[in-house]
C-alpha cells in the first residue's frame, strides 16, 4: 500500500510538472529566446516520458490528462508560428462570400479597407512573406478557418479559441478512432500515448494552430473504415482528408496494392474483378469528394494562382532541411550557385518513384503494412523536401502510432532544434545543429529497423 501511494505520487508531481511547463511555454515565452525554448521542450519531453511509465495503459487517464494538458494553450496567442494570422483572414474573407484564392492579402489592403475585423492587426501580424503570396490552403481547411470566426466575439483571441477547439476535437477523434483502428490490427492501444500527450503534437497544434491533427483525423478515421470494408466511408474520408491538406495525395496510389496485390499477381494470376473494381470506385469517390471541395473555388485566376503558390515550396523556400542541403551543397562546388529550382523539381521524383515501387510490387493487403507503407513514403518526401517545418512531422508521428517504429516520435523531439534560426537576427540556420538533429533520428532510425529485423516483424516492406 505504502509503495503504491509513492507511485501515485510520483505520478502526480510529474502531471503538475509539466502542467506547470506547459503554462510557461504557452504564457512566458517568445520564439527568439531558443534557450528557454530548448529547456522546456527537452523538460516536457522527459516529464511525459516518466509519466508515460506509470500511465501507459490507463486510456481514460491518457484522455483526461491530454485535453487538460491542451485547455491550458486557450487563451494563448501562439508564440513560434505566425501563421494563424492567415488563417483568420483566409477565414473572413471565405465567411464574407469571397474566394481567398483570387487576391493576396498585400493587393487587398493597396486597393480597399477589406471588411475583415482587424484587418491591419491580421496583415502585420501574418508578415511579408506571407501577405505577398496567394493563400495555399485547400477548401476543407479554409472551411476550417471560418467556422473559427463564428466563435463570438470579433477579436483575434476568439478566432484563436475557436480554431483550437477544433483542433483539439481533432485530436480527440483520433484518440477515440485509433483505439479503435490499433485494435483491429492488434496492436497495443498505449501506443496513442505517444501522439495524444507528445509535447510536439500539443505544442505544434493545439499550441501553434496547425491543422495537420484535422488532416491526420480524417485520414485514420479512412484507414480505420478501410478495415471494416466500408469503402463509401473510407473513400469520403480519404478525400476530405485531402481537402484539409493535399499531404494525403501521395498516399493514394498504395491502395492499388492493398485491393489488387500489385504486379506480382502477374505470377499467381489475376485478383477478381470485383477487387479492380472496389479500387476504381475507392479513386472515383475520392477524387469526387477532393473536386466538389474545389468547385465553389474555380474562377478567375484560382488554378494559376494556387498552383503557383504550391509551387514555391518546393523551388523558393529552404528551412530545416536534410538531403536538400546535401544536394545543395554540392551543388555549391559544381556550379557556384543555388540550384534549388532544379534539386527542388528532382528531389520529389525520387518520392514518386518509391510510392511506384511500394503501390506495384509490395505486399500490402494487410492494414498494417499499407500503414507501415505511408509511414515510410511520407518519411521519405519530408527527406526529400526543401522546406519542413516542426509541424509537417504530424503525419509520421501519427502514422508511427500504428507500427512499430518510433523513430518519428524521436524525431519529434530533435526538430526543437530547428528553431534555433529564429533566434538569429537573420533567421540563418546552423548547419551543425540540423545534422544533429538528422544524425540523431538516422541512428534510431536504423537500431530500431534491426530490431525488428530480428524478430523477423512480418509487416514490413522488404
Amino acid at each position: 500500500m505504502i509503495s503504491h501511494w509513492k507511485h501515485h505520487k510520483i505520478s502526480f508531481l510529474f502531471v503538475l510538472l509539466i502542467a506547470i511547463f506547459y503554462w510557461v511555454f504557452a504564457y512566458q515565452l517568445i520564439r527568439t529566446d531558443f534557450p528557454k525554448l530548448l529547456g522546456l521542450y527537452l523538460a516536457l519531453f522527459a516529464f511525459t516520458y516518466q509519466l508515460s511509465k506509470s500511465i501507459g495503459h490507463n486510456f481514460k487517464l491518457i484522455l483526461i490528462l491530454g485535453i487538460g494538458f491542451r485547455l491550458l494553450f486557450i487563451v494563448a496567442m501562439p508564440n513560434l508560428s505566425q501563421d494563424f494570422y492567415r488563417f483568420i483572414w483566409d477565414g473572413y474573407l471565405t465567411l464574407n462570400g469571397n474566394n481567398p484564392y483570387l487576391f493576396t492579402p498585400k493587393e487587398l489592403m493597396a486597393t480597399s479597407s477589406p471588411a475583415i475585423p482587424n484587418a491591419e492587426l491580421l496583415y502585420e501580424g501574418m508578415g511579408a512573406l506571407s501577405a505577398s503570396n496567394h493563400s495555399n490552403y485547400p477548401p476543407i481547411n479554409q472551411w476550417c478557418f471560418a467556422l473559427a470566426n463564428l466563435v463570438p466575439g470579433n477579436s483575434i483571441l476568439s478566432s484563436v479559441i475557436g480554431m483550437r477547439i477544433l483542433i483539439i476535437m481533432a485530436d480527440v477523434g483520433i484518440l477515440i478512432i485509433g483505439s479503435k483502428l490499433l485494435k483491429a490490427i492488434q496492436l497495443p492501444v498505449s501506443n496513442l500515448l505517444w501522439y495524444f500527450l507528445n509535447p510536439f503534437i500539443i505544442i505544434e497544434l493545439t499550441g501553434n494552430l496547425h491543422f495537420e491533427g484535422v488532416m491526420m483525423f480524417f485520414l485514420i478515421l479512412s484507414i480505420y473504415l478501410l478495415t471494416q470494408k466500408k469503402l463509401l466511408g473510407s473513400a469520403i474520408c480519404f478525400g476530405v482528408s485531402i481537402s484539409v491538406k493535399l499531404i494525403p495525395l501521395m498516399l493514394l496510389p498504395l491502395l492499388f496494392s492493398y485491393y489488387t496485390g500489385g504486379l506480382k499477381r502477374w505470377n499467381k494470376g489475376w485478383k477478381s474483378p470485383k477487387n479492380y473494381r472496389s479500387l476504381f470506385i475507392y479513386y472515383a469517390i475520392t477524387g469526387l469528394v477532393l473536386t466538389l471541395s474545389f468547385i465553389p473555388y474555380i474562377t478567375g485566376d484560382f488554378i494559376d494562382n494556387y498552383s503557383s503558390t504550391v509551387g514555391l515550396w518546393f523551388t523558393n523556400f529552404e528551412f530545416n532541411a536534410s538531403v536538400y542541403y546535401i544536394a545543395r551543397g554540392i551543388g555549391f562546388l559544381i556550379t557556384g550557385y543555388n540550384e534549388i529550382a532544379l534539386i527542388g523539381k528532382f528531389l520529389p521524383l525520387i518520392t514518386v518513384g518509391v510510392i511506384g515501387y511500394f503501390a506495384l510490387f509490395k505486399d500490402l493487403e494487410e492494414p498494417r503494412a499499407l500503414v507501415v507503407s505511408m509511414l515510410f513514403v511520407m518519411s521519405l518526401y519530408l527527406l526529400m523536401s526543401t522546406t519542413v517545418h516542426p509541424w509537417y512531422l504530424t503525419g509520421i508521428v501519427t502514422l508511427s502510432v500504428f507500427t512499430n517504429y518510433k523513430y518519428p516520435v524521436i524525431w519529434s523531439l530533435t526538430v526543437v532544434l530547428s528553431y534555433f534560426a529564429y533566434s538569429q537576427t537573420d533567421f540563418k540556420e546552423n548547419y551543425w545543429i540540423i545534422a544533429i538533429e538528422y544524425l540523431i533520428v538516422a541512428f534510431y532510425f536504423f537500431k530500431n529497423g534491426r530490431k525488428l529485423r530480428q524478430f523477423k516483424f512480418p509487416i514490413l516492406p522488404r
